[in-house]
């Protein structure tokens, strides 16, 4: 059997008007794939130069195979099973900075460029003080960048025309906004000159985004299935979920130059993508915390698992659909669409999902991803989210740290652990003390949740006195078919 190459799959032709910084398994399964659809139905022609943003890293890899990889996706499509390969052919130059300088700023003096790409890590957007020497490589991520931008400001002497659509994937809040900055400090704490500056922030062209989906990255136990199924050896193969969606803040030259919206794909360009951040931490984040301490306690242990429960499940998509959309501000259409989304893509049989792993710190998982729903749902229809404030209750009976015999393995930071364990040895079953007391933590909530709404003690303290006394299971079917 053939390793995947030229030899064996042909590759067409194309300027490269595409880098892209970082040749990790999300960009090959996520972006490069979109930038696949978008040549192969003729939206853009454009072939991708990818740069690797560390010293270690794996262009050799993608080089040995010129440039072609597997895409394997797997998941529940419109409730069907779906398993789907698909060659990538979009990537054309391997680029390791570290080792070949020059030709990584020479890409500054191309007339074909117009678009950089990059995820490089959360950290990657960050002002790194010592990054100031452009006469060898730079370590960080906006050192690079600013680099080539140099070359292109001087290639081009300040031409505005020359300027670059820069899309960061990075999963920070306004990564276009932050990179922007973080550019701009770097730049004047150089000390380089002014009018390069000013032709910088104008010329260019940033946008913030947000992505989403799910890359396992490479299938080490099913790649011999997958050789066999294929035809061919690939050892740069990355599977991803089915699901996808890139919204994109609404730049006009960037929308030109990289109509990511145009083929069907879930593709968004918006004027602010602030709700679609929202949608994405309430529903997705949101129900996955409040998931776990029902399901967990219940004794499950995965994501699918409870989902497929017909009364976790039903617990689930009622509190989705009915307590945490109403909350947010998009058209009731896309909300709908995509919570059965995240439902189908909690019901991936491929993908084995810890209810433990989840529960990492998740008293801090509690304030930022259920406590706004709680608020923003009590301001607009003044009564209680009770989906949400069973969960909560359950979340602090999960912190009591048993599961029947077993002890509950749980992580999160110290101070908090103690505090739940304190408040518990204190209160043992007097309920009304202990929601009144979990509540008033700001130290945990960065408020008093009793201000909150009148009742939210009494039913938390409710709550957990039927849990305790009835059993996690007992307690939740009785709520779910009340």
């Amino acid at each position: 059997m053939e390793t995947l190459s030229t030899k064996i799959h042909s590759k067409p032709q194309r300027p490269i008007k595409i880098m892209q910084f970082g040749e990790g398994n999300f960009l090959r399964a996520f972006v490069d794939w979109i930038i696949q659809n978008l040549n192969d139905n003729g939206a853009i022609r454009s072939s991708v130069a990818v740069v690797q943003p560390m010293p270690a890293g794996r262009v050799a890899e993608l080089a040995a195979q010129d440039g072609l990889y597997t895409v394997r996706l797997e998941g529940i499509d419109n409730g069907e099973k779906v398993k789907k390969s698909q060659i990538i052919d979009v990537l054309d130059d391997y680029i390791n900075p570290f080792a070949d300088y020059e030709r990584f700023l020479s890409y500054g003096e191309s007339e074909d460029l117009q678009v950089v790409i990059s995820n490089t890590t959360e950290a990657g957007i960050s002002f790194d003080p010592s990054d100031t020497d452009f006469t060898q490589c730079p370590k960080s991520f906006p050192g690079k960048l600013l680099a080539l931008l140099k070359r292109r400001y001087d290639a081009f002497n300040g031409d505005m025309s020359k300027g670059l659509a820069i899309i960061p994937c990075e999963l920070i809040d306004n990564n276009g906004d932050e990179l922007y900055k973080c550019l701009t400090q770097l730049a004047e704490h150089i000390g380089m000159d002014g009018n390069f500056i000013n032709w910088m922030q104008k010329a260019n062209h940033f946008t913030s985004t947000l992505v989403d989906r799910i890359v396992p990255g490479y299938p080490r136990n099913e790649i011999e299935a997958i050789r066999e199924e294929c035809g061919y050896i690939d050892n740069n193969v990355v599977k991803g979920e089915i699901f996808h969606l890139w919204v994109l803040k609404k730049e006009e030259f960037v929308q030109k130059v990289f109509p990511a919206d145009s083929t069907g794909l879930n593709v968004i360009f918006a004027d602010d993508i602030k709700p679609y951040k929202q949608r994405k931490v309430k529903i997705l984040n949101g129900s996955h915390t409040a998931m776990v301490p029902v399901a967990y306690l219940c004794g499950i242990d995965t994501v699918g698992e409870a989902v497929n429960d017909p009364t976790i499940g039903k617990f689930v998509r009622d509190f989705v659909f009915d307590e945490v959309n109403p909350t947010i501000d998009l058209p009731k259409d896309q909300m709908t669409a995509f919570a059965t989304s995240v439902i189908e893509r909690y019901q991936n049989p491929y993908i084995r999902h810890e209810l433990m792993s989840i529960a990492l710190n998740s008293t801090t998982k509690f304030r930022t991803r259920l406590l706004p729903t709680l608020e923003d749902y009590v301001r607009l229809t003044g009564k209680l989210p009770l989906h949400l404030v069973f969960a909560f209750a359950a979340l602090c009976l999960f912190h009591k740290g048993r599961r029947g015999s077993e002890t509950i393995a749980l992580k999160d930071d110290p101070a908090l652990l103690e505090h739940w364990k304190k408040m518990w040895e204190e209160c043992g079953t007097d309920y009304k003390k202990f929601a009144r007391e979990v509540l008033a933590w700001k130290e945990a909530w960065e408020t008093d949740m009793n201000d909150i709404h009148p009742a939210l003690a009494e039913r938390v303290a409710g709550y957990l006195k039927e849990m305790e006394e009835k059993g996690m299971r007992a307690a939740v079917e009785e709520f779910v078919n009340g």
